[in-house]
């Protein structure tokens, strides 16, 4: 089965050299085609299949190997192109997880926003309930409500919550175009970043200039990254680890940020 593979991936690698196609995306393309027809009929995790990557790889280095020591592309590409093959039933299963994951937070916010509401519909019936008291009472009662409405605490954990949830989408997305991900995945995972990202990003009235700066750096990573993937270039794993590493140095720097506005 193994020498089959090999006789596959070497008479690719020579048509392909022939017609002047041997580019790093179509060595990728070929390993990852004949692993495929192979990896489906093994156990996930076996023996097996790692001795299938490896044979893959190495037939892809034993037939370049006039090219001396300038093959690290090629190489990259033919391991990729394993892995893929033989991860795609597992990344078929973190899709299908994390779709379940989506429902379930769409579930969790819909009933946050149900109790926002009912508290907001107490809160107004205290409110209503006591336009008979004095001034100073009416005063404290208002004064009150607004405190609990306005809670800076509530806000300060809603946009860490964002924050952390934006940095899990682009880690997420990191290791899906890391590990053979399929570009639909990278995307979802670079949409939910976005979304989230929005919810934590502070109204540009209260943001300081050197973090502004920060969050235009973070929204140009996210449009390089989109734009490697949509044109499916090999610069996508570098734009997504610089758009991790961007997250990382914005969103670490909030609170200094925040009592540097206040002082202000």
């Amino acid at each position: 089965m193994t020498n089959n593979i090999k006789e596959k991936i070497q008479a690719d690698l020579q048509e392909a050299k022939a017609t002047g196609q041997l580019r790093t995306e179509n060595i990728r393309e070929i390993v990852k085609s004949a692993v495929a027809q192979v990896a489906g009929e093994l156990k996930e995790g076996s023996s097996e299949l790692r001795t299938l990557v490896k044979d893959a790889v190495s037939t892809v280095i034993d037939n370049l190997q006039d090219k001396g020591s300038e093959i690290k592309e090629e190489v990259t590409a033919s391991i990729e192109g394993a892995l893929e093959a033989v991860n795609s039933k597992r990344h078929e299963a973190i899709v299908k997880t994390q779709t379940e994951l989506k429902q379930i937070q769409a579930k969790l916010d819909n009933e946050e926003e149900q109790l926002q509401q009912e508290v907001d519909g107490m809160l107004a019936e205290i409110e209503n309930t006591n336009q008979d008291k004095s001034a100073n009472i009416k005063d404290a009662i208002a004064s009150a409500v607004n405190a609990i409405q306005d809670s800076e605490e509530v806000g300060l954990l809603k946009k860490r919550y964002a924050q952390l949830q934006a940095q899990v989408a682009i880690i997420r997305a990191n290791l899906a175009a890391r590990y053979g991900g399929r570009s639909g995945e990278v995307k979802d995972y670079l949409d939910d970043a976005k979304t989230w990202y929005n919810q934590a990003r502070p109204k540009a009235e209260t943001v300081a200039t050197q973090v502004e700066e920060k969050h235009s750096q973070l929204e140009t990573k996210m449009g390089e990254a989109g734009s490697a993937l949509a044109k499916k270039e090999r610069q996508l794993k570098q734009s997504l680890r610089e758009l991790l590493l961007a997250t990382a140095d914005l969103f670490k720097d909030k609170e200094s940020t925040k009592q540097e506005t206040h002082v202000k």
